[in-house]
């Protein structure tokens, strides 16, 4: 579903989702719109984090999860790469300060071992510094893909049967939920894929079977407070049935 194109100044709190979640895409686009290498569109892109993170808590929102590197980007350009991780480098250095100020908990999901110790410092240095902080929860998915987190979920389930610590017959929704990265967060509410395309990209598989999706043509770097009350208040208008068919 594309966005709505009037967008009202106040958002009413009841139908702020719980938990968004977004896949940021368009970077590139949005550069070779204006005539620019791809790496401004990543730079742009980057600034764009923290003002989005600052207004969805000013919004309401409980967690807000980023798709900032996926299991895949590691298979692009290594310029690009090298590019990609300066920058998350740079976020996590420079912006941590200021969601600090905000009582924004910053938590990064996703395999760190592939990441560089001076990165992995960064994160656990971001993590805490914003330990504890309550109005509103920043999860990093980084090094991130859904089918690992899946995979990952069933061996720690796995380990913990062999352990004896549980019975294998006593797996269910509710155990493999809470060995995923997100299994002390509600899933998420509503998604948004920025720049176009219409598709989950190995995002958050397990977490996101009920939440609804919202797809706009915004590229990222693009993505303001406008942009994003029209995402919530298109997720505002729909009637969320879990499967279930609604009585007439």
């Amino acid at each position: 579903m594309k966005e709505s194109v009037a967008v009202s100044p106040i958002v009413d709190p009841v139908l702020v989702p719980r938990h968004l979640a977004i896949i940021m895409d368009g970077n590139h686009r949005w550069a070779r719109a204006r005539g620019l290498p791809g790496s401004a569109g990543h730079r742009a892109g980057a600034r764009t984090v923290r003002p989005v993170a600052e207004q969805a808590a000013e919004l309401g929102i409980e967690v807000l999860t980023l798709f900032a590197f996926s299991t895949e980007n590691w298979s692009r350009p290594r310029r690009e790469v090298t590019l990609l991780l300066e920058l998350m480098k740079r976020m996590l250095r420079d912006d941590v300060d200021e969601l600090d100020r905000n009582d924004i908990e910053v938590r990064i999901i996703g395999d760190r071992g592939r990441f560089s110790p001076d990165i992995r410092q960064l994160m656990y240095m971001a993590e805490e510094r914003t330990r504890g902080n309550g109005r509103m929860t920043l999860m990093i998915a980084a090094n991130y893909g859904g089918r690992w987190d899946i995979v990952n979920a069933c061996r720690d389930l796995a380990r913990r049967a062999q352990s004896g610590a549980i019975d294998p017959e006593a797996i269910d929704e509710a155990l493999v939920a809470g060995a995923t990265a997100l299994g002390d967060m509600p899933p998420p509410d509503l998604c948004i894929r920025t720049g176009g395309e219409c598709r989950i990209s190995n995002f958050l598989l397990w977490q996101l079977a009920y939440a609804e999706l919202y797809f706009t043509e915004t590229y990222w770097p693009d993505f303001d407070d406008a942009a994003l009350r029209a995402a919530i208040e298109s997720y505002g208008c729909r009637q969320r049935r879990f499967g279930r068919r609604q009585e007439q």
